[in-house]
């Protein structure tokens, strides 16, 4: 069955939402000399002055007014503020720490861990394959525990955090622009707060500081929104199991630079414990792929 025209498109915005995250250490790598937590300033401020400007032009402002009356919907957007904010710290400082490696692996672990939040929080049941890559990719991090005794927590803690952020937009009520938007506006007093009592780098007086070094601490917002407002357009047009495919691009890229572009160290372990989740996630993606397809043939059927 040909793709038609809005299928195509969600595809090219889905592949371009994936490859721009996988393609952002690039950018973190070109400000390393910057501490994490200030390019995380940073990221929160311009991202909120750029999805100001995206709500003002889709004059989505009644939305957000809509969710700011709401005290428990706040509540619990500044949760899942916290929970984003923290991910983005933790990726900025392995990108810029020689831990690009853990990072890719955290966003190969995380559609893993996605399908078994499902299963816990809402009441998803898991196919026989699905269960195999799960019980897969545990092995491949407790085979590194208990025979290397090293932990992967940077790539635990990235795939959980994003995971659980994940499952709770997924069950709040709320658009994903104007979500973002209200996230990084209860962020903001906060990194504001932090930019001007504690952050000390060379770079932390705008004032000082070259039109290029600006350009590359402004472009923050757009590392952050851009892609999102890429994913956004790809999940309007496409089933969100038709996105997973697209998913191990991010992770794929970061791979490839911290293997042969910054020659991160690529360990035994390292080895074992990535083989296990690429054999975890070919059967979860064939899983996915056969799934759709019997469910097509299903809808073909009783159209026919």
């Amino acid at each position: 069955m040909p793709l038609s025209r809005e299928q195509k498109l969600g595809g090219l915005f889905a592949a371009s939402a994936y490859s721009l995250w996988g393609l952002a250490p690039l950018y973190f790598k070109q400000i390393d000399f910057i501490p994490a937590s200030e390019i995380l300033i940073h990221r929160i401020v311009w991202s909120f002055v750029l999805l100001l400007l995206v709500l003002l032009l889709l004059k989505q402002g009644a939305k957000v007014m809509a969710v700011l009356r709401q005290p428990k919907m706040l509540g619990w957007l500044l949760l899942s503020a916290v929970l984003l904010g923290g991910n983005w710290g933790l990726f900025i400082w392995a990108v810029n720490n020689q831990h690009m490696l853990d990072a890719s692996l955290g966003y190969y672990i995380n559609p893993l861990l996605n399908v078994l939040l499902g299963m816990l929080f809402l009441g998803e049941r898991l196919r026989r394959l699905q269960w195999t890559a799960v019980i897969l990719a545990t092995s491949g991090v407790l085979i590194q525990l208990i025979t290397f005794g090293s932990l992967p927590w940077i790539a635990l803690t990235l795939a959980g955090s994003f995971a659980i952020y994940g499952l709770m937009r997924k069950k709040l009520n709320v658009d994903a622009i104007s979500g973002l938007f209200i996230e990084s506006l209860l962020l903001l007093p906060l990194a504001l707060w932090y930019w001007h009592s504690y952050a000390d780098s060379s770079a932390v007086n705008l004032l000082h500081n070259s039109a290029t070094l600006n350009s590359y601490l402004l472009a923050a917002g757009l590392v952050t929104t851009v892609p999102l407002l890429c994913f956004i357009a790809g999940a309007r047009r496409l089933q969100l199991s038709t996105m997973g495919f697209f998913q191990y691009i991010g992770p794929s890229c970061m791979f490839v630079f911290g293997v042969w572009l910054y020659h991160e160290p690529f360990a035994a372990e390292r080895l074992v414990t990535f083989g296990l989740i690429w054999l975890a996630l070919l059967l979860y993606t064939a899983d996915a792929w056969r799934h759709n397809r019997r469910q097509a043939l299903q809808n073909r059927g009783k159209i026919a």
